[in-house]
Parts: structure tokens; sequence; C-alpha cells
């Protein structure tokens, strides 16, 4: 709006200028017409007393300065006059062109702004949903583990789970619990037989009625396929259930955001229009007041030569 007001005072100046060059030319005819007219009221003095007795009956307190004496002194009402029109219609056409153009404006940016939003929304839920179920299926895998002695046997697996072993990698978590329990219960047996018992019944290896199980390569990978399937149904659900909670608020959150400030430049419009109609009316005013006395000084000339002549 700033720069649309900026190239109308532009434009106008330059006519403004323009048109006073012209003037400028013009005054001097009419100051030579001007001059040319005095002489010949001179040369007939002789009717001074018929043209006082003549202005006393048509105006009888008017002043010897009311009588206009050349078209040149009304040069900046002209001007005034002319711009104020000019004004008026020039405004007069931007006022109805921003209350189409702009709501248009503005509701193509909201839903810019609505897709953009939603598009950051989906990104950071999915960012959030995938942190929260890898942590979950750690926690999964990290607290099977613990209830099945594993902690006992191997404590430092369960501390680089998640740092340098990934919580699905089920054959390498399998192939360091084998090792663990081949050192410390094979046969060095260095943790004791009892610990030992204890660590193999959690582990479900030893099962009561004195039932086989597989052997311990095949069930502890058989054990932790089982471990890591439950760690990933729990993973996918927590991921799936966060992506939607955190992108559902990222939503609302955005949305309200730009509702707020779509409200805030429908307001801006409107009383942009409301300013420009106010000074359009205030151009309009002062285009019909100078018009009226400009009017009026005409009367009065027109009366004044038509005395003349007779």
């Amino acid at each position: 709006m700033k720069r649309v007001m900026q190239q109308f005072h532009d434009r106008t100046t330059q006519r403004f200028q323009e048109y006073d060059e012209k003037l400028q030319e013009k005054r001097q005819i009419c100051k030579d017409k001007c001059d040319k007219e005095i002489q010949k009221i001179i040369l007939k003095d002789k009717l001074e007393k018929e043209l006082m007795d003549k202005f006393a009956t048509l105006h009888t307190d008017m002043q010897s300065d009311a009588i206009p004496t050349c078209v040149c002194e009304k040069s900046i009402a002209d001007k005034v006059e002319k711009g104020c029109l000019r004004c008026g219609y020039g405004l007069g056409t931007v006022a109805p062109t921003v209350g189409i153009i702009g709501p248009i404006a503005v509701n193509a940016w909201k839903n810019t702004a609505l897709k953009a939003a939603i598009a950051a929304a989906e990104k950071t839920g999915a960012a959030q949903g995938a942190a929260k179920g890898l942590a979950e299926g750690m926690r999964v895998t990290i607290g099977v583990l613990e209830q099945r002695g594993v902690g006992l046997l191997c404590p430092k697996l369960l501390k680089s789970i998640g740092d340098t072993i990934h919580y699905t990698d089920a054959e390498e978590i399998a192939k360091i619990i084998l090792e663990n329990l081949k050192r410390y219960c094979g046969l060095g047996n260095s943790l004791g037989d009892a610990r030992c018992m204890g660590i193999r019944i959690k582990l479900g290896m030893i099962l009561s009625g004195n039932r086989q199980t597989p052997p311990d390569n095949i069930y502890i990978r058989q054990m932790m396929e089982g471990i890591v399937h439950k760690a990933k149904l729990t993973a996918t659900h927590v991921t799936k259930t966060t992506t939607k909670e955190v992108t559902k608020a990222a939503i609302e959150t955005s949305t309200g955001a730009i509702d707020a400030a779509s409200t805030h430049l429908y307001t801006t419009i409107a009383y942009s229009i409301l300013a420009i109609l106010i000074i359009v009316l205030i151009m309009v005013i002062i285009y019909l007041i100078l018009r009226y006395r400009r009017k009026k000084k005409m009367k009065k000339k027109l009366q004044y030569i038509k005395l003349l002549e007779e």
C-alpha cells in the first residue's frame, strides 16, 4: 500500500511540474492581455461613472479588489482542484482493487501456510515417533534380558545395547550370551553350580519334569528372536501412536497461529480500505469547495466583461 501511494505521489508531482511550466507561458500571455484590457479601461474612463453605478446595482458592498483582474491569479486554486480530482479518482480505483485482491491473496497465503505446517508437523511427528519407538524397543529388550538373568551373566552386554549393538540384532546378542555362558558356566564353571543353575533356570534352559530343551546355541538364538520380535512389535506400536499424537498437536498449534495471522491481515486490509475511502472523501470535498469558488469568480468576471462591452 505504501508503495502504491508513493508511486501515485511521484506521478502527481511530475504532472504538477509539467502543468506549472505550461502555466508560466499562459500566465505571460494572460498578463499581456490584461495589460491591454487595462489600457482599454483607461481610454474609456468616461464610462467610469456608468460602470460604478451598475456595480452598485449588482452588489452594493462590492469592494474594488473583488473585481478579478486576471485569470492567472487562479492558477494555484486550479492546480489544487485538478490535483484533488486526480487523487480522488486514483485512490477511488485503488480501494476496490485492494478489497478484491487483498482477501484472495490472504486466502492463498493461508492455504500455502497450512500445507507447509502440515508437512512440517508430519515430519516432526515421524522423527519423535521413531525416537520414542527406538527407546521403547530397547527398553523391552533390556528388560526381558534382565528378567532372564543375562545381567548376572554378562552385565556389559545390557549397557552396550543401544550404543554399539542394536536392540534388533538377535544374532549378535545371542552370540555374546553363548560365549559368556560357556566361559562362566562351562567346563571351568567359575560362577559356581548354584549360580549357574539359577541363570539357566531364568533363561528357561532347565524345565520342570526333566523335560529336554534344544541345544544351548539353538535355544539362545530362538529365545533372542522371540524377544526381538516382541520388542519390534512394541516399538512399532509406540512409533505409530507417538507420531499420530505429535502430528495432531503440531497441526492444531500451527493452524491456530495461521488463523490468528490471517485474521490480523484481514483486519489490516479493512483498515487500509477505510483509510483510502476517508482520503478520497476529503479530496472530493476539497474539489467541490474549490470548484464552487472558481465558478463564483468566473460568474463575477463574466459580469465584469459584460459591463465593459456595454
